[in-house]
């Protein structure tokens, strides 16, 4: 598999606050690589780097083979960027800025016309064209800042929080079209949100006070064995501890338990036990996603019930 971007100990120092420290990460063509961490990690100073806004203290970024500090502009054709806030014109319409962004990638101009309307085909802005900027719903303007950012077709698409403040239905058809555009480049996407980085990413990248704490595939995170029930009537932790396929059992709250199952055991498996039990169970959920227990494992934050 190509690899488009690899980053080889990167630091980025502001004054004496050192926001990356010996960073190493690498994207690959077809792959959604997830960047995790938590507010203050440097998720945004490593993307802003990654994408030449920001110069490195230390170390190397190579963009197709290309050393993005020795040839910038040459590495910069290849790479698309989403920041957290599109810098979108209210004033203009769709296609009056998709053609603004076109020149500014310097796309000759025969092909201009061509490339607008396949980005707006990609993105779902088809009859957007004529809508002003400053009509478009908070989803619209998030595929509108997808859209300039792929009219060249990059191999490298760089988001910067790209679901940030989208209802669920916005956010499902958002994952929807990253991982259409996935097929052509690769993806670095950085969020806050563990969910939607599961939900779209095949690798994670979780940066934690300017230092990567880990690089996997998401299929490589263990899986969870803790579970949340709820149980009617007077039930105590002892009897749930005692079924077959429980490691152990605490309170939390007069209905509310936390299940850790054994290894080998299912949810179903639990389910049937406490039915046997004759326990009326009223609710039975994961305490937490898999990825979420790496993530607060590894920053050292237990999270709070």
């Amino acid at each position: 598999m190509d690899t488009l971007v690899r980053v080889t100990d990167l630091s980025r120092r502001f004054g004496r606050h050192l926001a990356l420290s010996g960073v190493n990460l690498c994207l690959r063509k077809g792959e959604v690589l997830g960047l995790l961490g938590p507010n203050g990690a440097g998720k945004t100073t490593c993307l802003r780097v990654l994408s030449g806004l920001l110069a490195p203290t230390a170390g190397q970024i190579e963009i197709a083979g290309i050393d993005l500090a020795r040839q910038p502009l040459q590495a910069k054709r290849f790479l698309g960027y989403l920041s957290e806030r599109p810098p979108l014109y209210p004033e203009l319409r769709v296609d009056e800025y998709l053609t603004y962004c076109a020149r500014l990638r310097r796309l000759p101009s025969i092909e201009i016309a061509e490339a607008v309307t396949a980005a707006k085909a990609r993105c779902g802005l088809e009859d957007s064209g004529r809508r002003l900027i400053a009509k478009l719903s908070k989803g619209y303007r998030q595929r509108l800042g997808i859209a300039q950012a792929i009219l060249h077709r990059p191999r490298v698409l760089i988001l910067d929080e790209p679901t940030e403040g989208l209802d669920p239905f916005q956010m499902r058809e958002l994952r929807g079209l990253i991982r259409e555009l996935a097929t052509d480049c690769g993806i670095l996407f950085s969020s806050h949100l563990l969910p939607e980085v599961q939900a779209v990413c095949d690798r994670v990248v979780i940066l934690h006070q300017g230092r990567v704490q880990l690089d996997a595939d998401l299929a490589d995170t263990p899986a969870g064995t803790v579970w949340r029930v709820k149980i009617g009537g007077e039930t105590h932790a002892e009897q749930l501890a005692e079924l077959p396929h429980v490691a152990g059992a605490v309170a939390i709250g007069s209905e509310g338990f936390q299940i850790d199952l054994a290894d080998t055991a299912t949810a179903a498996d639990l389910a049937r036990d406490i039915v046997q039990a004759g326990l009326d169970l009223l609710e039975l959920v994961p305490e937490r996603s898999d990825l979420e227990r790496v993530f607060f494992d590894l920053i050292g934050v237990e999270e709070t019930t």
